[in-house]
């Protein structure tokens, strides 16, 4: 059987690999096997940070609403059990926005749920 040289495939699927890894710092830019390894870890780590993002925000919105229900002298847990038991289904990030930018419009909910 005939032996197959790669060629031009080989140092396109380089370049591709280099491109991934342009700005990463010394051999890791410009050194194939570093470059690998190196673009390959970093895809592990944007895939992990992908899922940590939507827990750090989720922690964002609870940090603002406990801030404005405690404002409003509810605490954040009795003030999330009382929107289930009215069954207002607004979630964190609703809940979070308008805590910052409508006031009023949460002082409102604050009341309906206190009742």
């Amino acid at each position: 059987m005939a032996r197959i040289k790669r060629g031009s495939e080989r140092t396109k699927k380089r370049g591709n690999l280099l491109k991934r890894a342009k700005g990463f710092y010394a051999g890791r830019k410009n050194s194939t096997r570093l470059a690998k390894q190196a673009t390959k870890k970093a895809g592990q780590r944007a895939f992990d940070d992908r899922k940590l993002k939507k827990r750090d925000f989720r922690a964002l919105w609870q940090i603002k609403i406990s801030a404005a229900t405690k404002a409003q002298g509810l605490s954040y847990s009795a003030f999330m059990g009382a929107l289930k038991k009215e069954k207002i289904e607004l979630d964190r990030k609703i809940l979070s926005q308008l805590a910052e930018y409508n006031p009023e419009i949460f002082s409102q909910i604050i009341a309906k749920v206190k009742k």
